[in-house]
């Protein structure tokens, strides 16, 4: 199927994910990669990473964009030629972008019960509010809460525990807040986050630029 869901979150942002049922011939037609891109993507051994990295292609296509409007910082953050603010993510059959004027960060993870073996490499005071029957589904969104800011804030040396907070939520309310405390600066964002098919899907923008 093409596109599996569209938000809108303001009239600047916008996101878009996609359910990977394509083979990986049919997610290329009408898609021009360039040199480098087609050396990457020649080079994964993964058939799900292939049609992942394609399907984020298709994305682009529907908001106008080709291949070669998207380029990447030495710490590998994505950018778009025209200025504006792009963040990618994908696992196993779902892929998603997000596009803004603001900084912005998104991550798709499956949820899954191994989450709470690696959980103390990511969990702090978050611990204190988790509820244990519905661990999994919350350790997910902290883990994508703290991905998405990650990737927003795309600065070397940023640790999900020491540096990245998420404040309490609640599953039945889709919204949470998170802070990054990193070099004498604290930061404050505000996160969405929704369930689907097993998946959990979070996407973060900075507080302060919020109508």
């Amino acid at each position: 199927m093409p596109l599996y869901k569209s938000i809108t979150v303001d009239e600047d942002t916008h996101v878009l994910i996609w359910k990977i049922e394509e083979s990986f011939e049919q997610l290329s037609k009408g898609i021009s990669l360039t040199k480098r891109c087609q050396q990457r993507v020649d080079g994964m051994k993964s058939d799900i990473h292939r049609r992942g990295f394609m399907s984020i292609r298709q994305l682009l296509a529907i908001v106008g964009y080709s291949d070669n409007d998207l380029y990447y910082n030495d710490f590998g953050k994505p950018y778009l030629v025209d200025g504006k603010q792009i963040s990618i993510t994908h696992s196993f059959e779902f892929s998603a972008i997000i596009i803004s004027n603001k900084i912005i960060g998104i991550d798709i993870e499956k949820q899954r019960e191994k989450i709470n073996k690696i959980s103390h490499k990511f969990v702090t005071s978050e611990a204190n509010y988790i509820i244990e029957e519905m661990n999994t589904r919350m350790l997910t969104v902290i883990w994508g809460s703290k991905e998405s800011l990650y990737k927003l804030y795309a600065t070397p040396g940023l640790s999900f525990a020491q540096h990245i907070t998420i404040h309490p939520f609640e599953l039945s309310i889709p919204f949470a807040t998170g802070t990054i405390a990193h070099k004498d600066t604290i930061s404050h964002f505000m996160i969405s986050f929704l369930e689907f098919e097993g998946f959990t899907c979070t996407y973060a923008m900075p507080m302060q630029n919020l109508d």
